[in-house]
C-alpha cells in the first residue's frame, strides 16, 4: 500500500481493516457509484438551500454536524456507509449558503465556481492516469507541508477574530493581489490533494482485501477535497470579479 498524505485517508485507517477471504471488497466502480449518490445528494440540498432563505438558517448547524461527522468517520471508517450521505447533506447546506452568498454579490459566479471544479478534478485525473503527475514520496511530503501550512492559516485566522482580531480574515477575504495570489496557491494545492485521492483509491482497490465499505469511505475522501475545492474556487472567483 503506497502511504497517503490525506489525513483522510491516511495509513491508520487501513490498519487492520482488511476483508474475509469470501466477503466482498472495495473496487473503484464501487466507488466512483458511491461518490456519485453522495454527490447528487449535495447538490439536491445544495439547490434547496440556495432556493429556499428559510434554509440558510441551518447552514452555521449544519457545519457543526458536518464536522462531527468528518471526524466520526475518519475515526470509524465502518461506519461510512451510513454516514456518508449525511454528511452530504450536511456539506449541501453549507455549500447551498455559500453559493447563495457569492451569487448575490456577483450573478453566474455559482456555474463559473462548478464548471471550473468539475474541469480541475477531470484534469488531475487525466493528468494521474496518463502519468503527467505520478504520487511520489516527494510530492505526497510537499503537500504535507503546503496542506499543514493552510490548516495553521485557517486555525489562526479564525482564532484569531474570537478574540477580536479580524486582520487576517478581512486580508483573506479582501481582492488584494496578494490575497489573490494566495487563493490561487489554496486552489492549486486543493487540486494537487486529487491526485492523492486517486491514488489512494486506485491503491487499495488493487490489494483485492480492503472490505466493501471502504467504497464509501473514499467518496467521502473525494467529497471532503471536491468541496473545499469549490468553496476556494468561488472565493477566488469573486476576489477577481470584485477588481473589475
Amino acid at each position: 500500500m503506497e502511504r497517503s498524505s490525506n489525513p483522510v485517508l491516511s495509513d491508520r485507517v487501513l490498519s487492520g481493516v482488511r476483508a474475509s477471504p469470501s466477503a466482498e471488497v472495495m473496487t473503484i466502480e464501487g466507488t466512483v457509484n458511491k461518490t456519485l449518490i453522495s454527490m447528487v445528494i449535495l447538490v439536491i440540498v445544495a439547490w434547496w438551500t440556495a432556493s429556499d432563505p428559510t434554509m440558510i438558517s441551518f447552514a452555521v448547524p449544519a457545519a457543526i454536524v458536518g464536522f462531527i461527522l468528518a471526524l466520526v468517520i475518519c475515526f470509524k471508517p465502518a461506519w461510512a456507509p451510513a454516514l456518508t450521505p449525511v454528511y452530504a447533506a450536511a456539506e449541501g447546506c453549507v455549500l447551498g449558503a455559500i453559493s447563495l452568498y457569492f451569487e448575490t454579490m456577483h450573478s453566474g459566479i455559482v456555474m463559473q465556481a462548478l464548471g471550473l471544479t468539475c474541469v480541475t478534478m477531470f484534469t488531475m485525473l487525466f493528468f494521474y492516469k496518463s502519468g503527467y503527475i505520478k504520487a511520489t514520496p516527494a510530492f505526497r511530503r510537499g503537500l504535507i507541508i503546503a496542506m499543514c501550512a493552510i490548516l495553521v492559516f485557517y486555525l489562526i485566522s479564525i482564532l484569531s477574530s474570537f478574540f477580536g482580531y479580524h486582520g487576517l480574515v478581512a486580508f483573506y477575504a479582501s481582492n488584494s493581489l496578494l490575497s489573490i495570489c494566495l487563493s490561487v496557491v489554496i486552489v492549486g494545492i486543493a487540486a494537487l490533494n486529487l491526485v492523492l485521492d486517486f491514488n489512494f483509491i486506485e491503491s487499495s482497490a488493487a490489494q483485492g482485501n480492503v472490505p466493501k465499505f471502504m467504497e464509501w469511505y473514499g467518496a467521502f475522501d473525494l467529497m471532503v477535497t471536491l468541496v473545499w475545492l469549490y468553496i476556494e474556487v468561488i472565493r477566488l472567483l469573486s476576489k477577481l470579479q470584485s477588481r473589475k
